[in-house]
């Protein structure tokens, strides 16, 4: 044990609280504005389905709501424990922009929350969504700010060294750094993708198990919908954010796609086995000139291979698989969405052999979240803060063992309270029983009662 290196297992602790952590907030952000919408289509309808589909998401919502917040204080105990030279080097960006954080976000999400749950009947409709939208706002608050955090620690700016320590000269330049617009926009979308396939896999399952109340069908188009709007505009919003990354960080699009030789006109690599040993691809499958065009927009545009870069370039093949396994699902969540769309054009029921996919796609959202953000942070390796400081210039002298210990009580305790709270999601599930007057019929209610746009008749 004594030989692991204790700079990597700090990284893969961190990894694991991370990977954790992120899971819970990404549900939680979207899902607050898709209960808000539920709630006015209620108060604007008065149709009592979409009240029922609030009823029945809230409680997902609070569920996920309170594991982010658990898994949140974890993590922010091993910026002392593992990487105290992240804020002995930075505090004086990272302090403030967490302490904004707690205060606009956190407080606004708790003190609204108890009136979100428990209000309804207790104050006005108009009150209780109020509520709703607050922390909607709240938890859309919350990754405003800790996104800027992030993304600066990419493309920091707004700030000078002094004495070894990074002090803000634009709080302006901090926040809006290069990369944070980009960086925002694809985490939101990400987050409203994760919850539609969760909205569409859940209320499939309830349909395969025969509940086909209103509240099931409005929850299933509701997250069909918004799957199939939001992957075409995450597509066109990743492509920005690659051609950001090819100019500030352009190690990591090296790592992502595979190069490592400078060259003008580079391959688009869709499979190989990176080999840093040789530093070259085994078994390579690629289309020529494509990665120049769609990182360059130039067929002959010059990309940076790895050994421009010297030892200051992260590991290859973890940045170049994660990257490929995140296009790939988020290719899967196109087709799938797009397919339901359609099929479920004009009322139709949905097709058996499709909610079990849609099912099996319950968190679909998650593997392309997860490879998406082991991509970005992995890639940005050796730095911790590009440029300004390395992973093992902020690492602790925390033994080896000490760190490998609790890395295997995090990782039995968050495996855990994982398969808990999926269980918990399907027991929910199990548990809606069908509603008065719920079709049976094989088809879907009038179109009109269930588009999100459609007026009440």
């Amino acid at each position: 044990m004594e030989n692991f290196d204790p700079v990597l297992l700090a990284r893969i602790q961190f990894a694991a609280n991370m990977t954790f952590h992120i899971l819970f907030p990404t549900i939680s952000i979207a899902m607050g504005w898709v209960l808000l919408f539920f709630k006015t289509r209620f108060v604007a309808t008065g149709q009592a389905h979409w009240m029922e589909a609030y009823q029945f998401w809230v409680k997902i919502f609070a569920l996920t709501f309170a594991l982010g917040v658990v898994s949140g204080i974890t993590m922010s105990f091993q910026f002392g424990t593992n990487w105290p030279g992240f804020m002995n080097t930075v505090g004086n960006v990272a302090g403030p922009l967490l302490a904004y954080e707690v205060l606009t976000a956190f407080f606004l999400e708790a003190t609204m929350l108890g009136i979100m749950l428990f209000g309804r009947g207790r104050v006005s409709e108009r009150v209780h969504t109020i509520a709703t939208f607050l922390v909607a706002a709240g938890t859309t608050s919350s990754a405003f700010w800790i996104l800027a955090l992030n993304s600066w620690m990419h493309t920091p700016a707004g700030f000078e060294m002094i004495n070894g320590q990074a002090h803000v000269t634009s709080w302006f330049e901090v926040i809006f750094n290069p990369s944070f617009p980009y960086r925002l926009t694809h985490m939101l979308l990400a987050s409203g993708l994760t919850v539609a396939f969760l909205l569409a896999g859940i209320s499939a399952f309830r349909w395969l198990k025969g509940d086909r109340g209103l509240d099931v069908y409005a929850s299933l188009r509701t997250g069909l919908y918004v799957a199939a709007l939001l992957i075409p505009i995450q597509i066109v919003v990743g492509d920005l954010h690659g051609v950001n990354t090819l100019k500030h960080q352009p190690a990591k699009i090296a790592a992502m796609e595979g190069i490592w030789e400078t060259q003008r006109g580079a391959p688009a690599v869709l499979f190989a086995l990176p080999d840093a040993a040789t530093q070259t691809n085994r078994f390579e499958i690629s289309i020529p000139k494509l990665a120049s065009f769609y990182l360059t927009h130039d067929w002959n545009g010059e990309v940076k291979g790895i050994k421009e870069f010297g030892d200051k370039h992260p590991p290859v093949a973890p940045v170049f698989y994660a990257f490929r396994i995140m296009v790939g699902v988020g290719m899967l969540m196109l087709m799938v969405s797009w397919l339901s769309v359609w099929q479920t054009r004009r009322g139709q029921s949905i097709k058996p052999w499709l909610a079990r996919v849609l099912v099996a796609m319950t968190f679909a959202g998650w593997v392309a979240l997860i490879a998406g953000w082991y991509t970005t942070e992995i890639g940005r390796q050796p730095w911790l803060v590009q440029g300004v400081l390395t992973a093992a210039q902020a690492a602790s002298d925390v033994p080896a063992p000490h760190i490998a210990l609790t890395l295997s009580l995090y990782l039995t305790l968050y495996l855990a309270l994982l398969v808990a709270y999926i269980s918990v999601i399907f027991h929910l599930a199990k548990k809606a029983t069908l509603k008065e007057g719920a079709q049976t019929t094989g088809r879907l209610p009038q179109l009109s009662r269930l588009n999100p746009g459609a007026d009440h008749a």
